[in-house]
């Protein structure tokens, strides 16, 4: 139970749990739905996606995962439609099979696994989820039905809206949506180099924090709502679909073309002697530490926790012997020198100042110490 995938799992299924009861005990009503769903998508979202990217470089974004994403999307879609013949019906059982709950699921869930950068990547799928899968659906959905409207006709006759303007009216429909638009926002910010002041960004940060409770509370709330029915048959092979066959299609394209997954985000231990001090554990030393390190999200961690403590120190390995601490102290922009007692000598700290100070990093102390 101490797993991070249980530890990330379990809240996301807890709230679900008490949204649930909360709806069929009837402490909040039907009515009430709508208005919790407004409060979500149009004021919690667009504050954390705009955000989480207005820090974030386009040259930064990793789009591998998300075009793998696609892929494993569009071999279910296919397969969907291979499966039930080339139809209305198939079309719509086909993004239902592929169509994933990253807002109300995925936000919270991903935010507790994986963090800040893996928000990153889902909101870099986000931005173009809805965009690509709903107009590649709407296509088939209308050529199906062209289809099946001509063979009904038999002479094709009567009239439907050109194939342009329904791509087109999809297109408008994937981008002018509160949930693209704050991320392309946020994007378009980040490029300008500019910082948002603390006025309004920790106001955003309050207003982003309260979207996955809420958010999942809001799954199970319309849970107790919803009734299957004798169409129970047909959720349950979509929920198979969508939640085990999808996911082993992604993992095994990721794996077959060399994509290395994420690593779990890991809690901060608390210092008992000293309760105001955060320590974030390396873990298992990597094959590559500096080719991780020299990556963009490293710098954005260190951004991420600047923003949320008033000091950030990162403890390396001996400058003297790996490039480790050369790169670190070129993402910090300052540097302490730890020296040994009557083991360390002047020379190599001036040489490692000297070297430090080449690339832009200011040498601001040193420690000397008997250790």
């Amino acid at each position: 139970m101490n797993s991070p995938v249980f530890a990330s799992l379990i809240p996301v299924i807890l709230f679900i749990a008490l949204g649930f009861f909360a709806g069929r005990r009837g402490w909040i009503r039907a009515t009430s739905v709508k208005d919790l769903s407004n409060l979500v998508f149009m004021v919690l979202t667009p504050a954390l996606l705009f955000r989480t990217m207005s820090t974030v470089h386009v040259q930064d974004l990793d789009f591998g995962p998300v075009a793998i994403y696609f892929a494993a999307a569009g071999l279910i879609f296919a397969a969907t439609l291979g499966v039930q013949g080339f139809s209305t019906l198939a079309a719509a059982r086909g993004l239902a099979n592929t169509f994933s709950n990253t807002i109300m699921i995925g936000v919270p869930l991903v935010g507790l696994a994986f963090g800040e950068a893996g928000l990153v990547t889902l909101f870099t799928l986000i931005s173009v989820h809805a965009l690509i899968l709903l107009t590649g659906a709407t296509v088939v959905f209308e050529l199906a039905a062209a289809r099946e409207h001509a063979a009904k006709d038999g002479d094709g006759g009567g009239t439907q809206q050109p194939m342009w303007r329904t791509v087109l009216q999809a297109v408008r429909n994937g981008i002018v949506h509160p949930v693209p638009l704050p991320i392309i926002a946020g994007l378009l910010f980040a490029q300008t180099g500019l910082v948002l002041p603390e006025v309004v960004g920790k106001p955003l940060q309050l207003l982003g924090q309260a979207l996955g409770p809420i958010a999942l509370l809001l799954v199970g709330v319309t849970l107790a709502f919803t009734k299957v029915g004798h169409q129970f048959g047909a959720a349950l092979r979509i929920a198979l679909v969508k939640c085990v066959v999808h996911p082993l299609v992604l993992a095994a394209l990721g794996w077959s073309l060399g994509l290395s997954g994420m690593p779990l985000a890991r809690p901060f231990d608390r210092s008992a002697q000293m309760p105001q001090l955060y320590v974030l554990q390396a873990g298992t030393p990597p094959p590559n530490p500096v080719e991780l390190l020299d990556r963009p999200l490293f710098g954005r961690l260190l951004g991420e926790l600047q923003r949320n403590f008033d000091r950030v120190i990162v403890d390396t390995a001996c400058a003297s012997g790996t490039a480790d601490a050369r790169v670190v102290a070129s993402a910090c922009r300052q540097a302490v020198l730890v020296g040994r007692k009557h083991h360390t000598p002047a020379l190599q700290l001036n040489s490692l100042k000297y070297r430090l100070h080449k690339v832009g990093v200011d040498v601001v102390g040193v420690i000397l110490n008997d250790h």
